[in-house]
């Protein structure tokens, strides 16, 4: 008997010191311009490295990134549209947002620009002028942070895109912006992303500079009220670790080596 208690006491211990000693994770549900772009390679490592957690990146749409949370599916979300990102804090399911980084939305297009947009900075008449041309634009289509900016500038021009010249293909940024290119076609992207694939396409910037175009990054923590289950301590460390002096610093120089320019700019440092 006292051999097979000591059996199961050392069994016991083993067990429980493999749970102690096993690696941490959570899950971050984002953008795919915050991953096409390459940033969170840049970025995550380091987290992961001094706190020993494990980061699991899901990159999807705004859209589909705040639902992941707001069904308790991850820990975390980071994600680039402020009027849905402030409807899921209200609604319980996220705390704790914070303002992370910036930059904005571009227009790009074939070079040849047969809907002559190239130099304007109203994006609203830009997107008017490739209707009115009935040129082939390429759509996200999948509720992205970008696919609501595109309607909110549609709405401003007054005008309901459709037609065989309108095309949504439910693709992340980095896809999107290779199909547009494929097929010659107008689009709108993060000016990150765009960076990023810049060498992989032809498409130059035609507008640029319009207010409305900004770009602003959230990042929130799931509500552990609404799921118990979901890692909230972890998921603050990975907010205070993004927002910190050492975090903002990598981002302000993500990119700047390659392409002379910052990708993000970070808006907790100057």
């Amino acid at each position: 008997m006292k051999k097979k208690a000591l059996i199961l006491t050392i069994s016991g211990l083993i067990f429980f010191s493999g749970i102690l000693n096993a690696e941490q994770r959570m899950r971050m549900s984002t953008t795919t311009s915050t991953d096409n772009s390459g940033l969170l390679e840049t970025l995550i490592p380091p987290f992961e490295k001094m706190f020993d957690i494990k980061v699991d990146i899901i990159a999807v749409g705004t859209g589909k990134a705040l639902k992941l949370g707001e069904n308790g599916d991850v820990d975390i979300v980071f994600v680039h549209a402020r009027g849905a990102e402030d409807k899921f804090v209200d609604a319980g399911f996220g705390v704790n947002r914070r303002d992370v980084m910036y930059n904005d939305f571009v227009i790009v297009g074939p070079e040849n620009d047969p809907a002559g947009i190239r130099g304007l900075k109203d994006a609203v008449q830009a997107l008017k002028k490739i209707a009115e041309a009935k040129v082939s634009f390429i759509s996200r289509g999948d509720d992205s942070g970008t696919h609501k900016k595109e309607k909110k500038v549609w709405k401003k021009a007054g005008m309901s895109a459709k037609g065989q010249w309108y095309q949504e293909v439910g693709q992340g940024m980095g896809a999107v912006l290779k199909i547009a290119d494929e097929k010659k076609a107008y689009t709108i992207a993060d000016r990150g992303t765009f960076l990023a694939f810049s060498e992989k396409i032809s498409l130059p910037v035609l507008c640029e500079g319009d207010p409305v175009l900004y770009n602003p990054y959230g990042i929130i923590a799931v509500n552990p009220a609404k799921h118990a289950h979901v890692n909230y301590v972890n998921a603050m460390a990975l907010i205070g670790w993004i927002t910190s002096i050492k975090g903002q610093e990598i981002i302000r120089e993500f990119g700047k080596e390659k392409f002379n320019q910052p990708l993000f700019v970070p808006m907790v440092i100057k």
